[in-house]
């Protein structure tokens, strides 16, 4: 186990997440009122929290006011993201025309204006059978689809920009309600955080991953150093007798700072319940520095804010 500090009573492990490079996208999408727009975004952002079995990672990134909106009506800001521009391209347009377009009163735009231009409204016009109109707004193009409860207004485009993806937390607890409670609490503490989302369900994760596996079909299997029920049967486990739970949350951002704010607050709302609420320890995954170039030091976050 590597050296550690003490926080609270919870351990803080000296090691590092390791996150790697992604692109992104950020789509907002508005409606009638706010359930109808969180409908299409729940449905858009569905079997989305791994890019290993999902094509993409994707997330709502908040709610929108009127005010905010292009439109003026309420919504949500959707974050997407994918190893490559293409894939990302890809997982946009087929999102969007099967959940937004086919949401009652919905309408979608662009959330990033600068970056390589990807469809959003471009070609899911066709559905409009010759009946789409277009047009521009301050150099902007619209899209208009006929649709049964009035029309569906969807941008032409959204711009790509270089994302960060993989950041992490492991939170080492005593019991499953400890750990549910500890790892509520950080994700809602990261939710405050504008660019970042959690993309698994709930923002948490129970089936950690290690690269491969026994059987040579798979490139990921369960992370038994991590496993209570393992603990004792495998060789290098990181548990203890105590530790009967563990949680991981895994974070996308727009940027390396982004990331590394995420994991910061979050880490400083596991310490806030401390080892009275069943946290002892806080770790991080990593792959010894060979999958990603951005890694996050737990302590150096700690001690110099999102810095990573």
């Amino acid at each position: 186990m590597s050296e550690a500090f003490m926080r609270n009573g919870v351990q803080i492990d000296d090691t590092f997440a390791e996150a790697f490079p992604m692109k992104a996208t950020r789509i907002v999408i508005t409606a009638h009122n706010l359930t109808w727009a969180r409908h299409a975004a729940a449905s858009a952002t569905g079997l989305a929290t791994s890019v290993i079995g999902c094509g993409c990672e994707a997330g709502i990134e908040r709610e929108l006011a009127p005010t905010e909106t292009p439109d003026g009506r309420p919504g949500l800001s959707v974050l997407l993201f994918a190893m490559s521009g293409k894939e990302l391209a890809k997982q946009v347009e087929r999102r969007v025309g099967q959940c937004v377009l086919t949401c009652p009163t919905t309408a979608v735009y662009a959330g990033i204006t600068e970056g390589e231009a990807i469809a959003l409204g471009k070609n899911l016009r066709f559905f409009g059978d010759g009946w789409q109109m277009s047009k521009v707004i301050d150099g902007v193009r619209y899209w208009r689809v006929p649709v049964m409860d009035g029309e569906f207004v969807a941008q032409e485009t959204t711009a790509v920009v270089k994302g960060v993806g993989g950041g992490n937390l492991l939170l080492l607890c005593t019991d499953t309600d400890s750990a549910l409670a500890v790892a509520e609490a950080a994700v809602l503490a990261m939710k405050t955080l504008p660019n970042v989302i959690m993309p698994f369900p709930g923002g948490v994760v129970r089936s950690g991953s290690k690269v491969g596996s026994k059987y040579a079909a798979l490139s990921a299997s369960t992370n038994d150093a991590f496993c209570p029920s393992l603990y004792g049967l495998v060789a290098g486990s990181e548990l203890t007798p105590q530790t009967r739970c563990v949680m991981e949350i895994v974070i996308d951002g727009l940027t390396e700072a982004d990331v590394g704010a995420a994991m910061r607050v979050g880490m400083e709302a596991g310490m806030a319940l401390g080892a009275a609420k069943g946290l002892l320890r806080i770790s991080a995954g990593n792959y010894g520095g060979k999958l990603g170039p951005f890694h996050f030091h737990l302590h150096k976050l700690l001690d110099g804010g999102a810095r990573p």
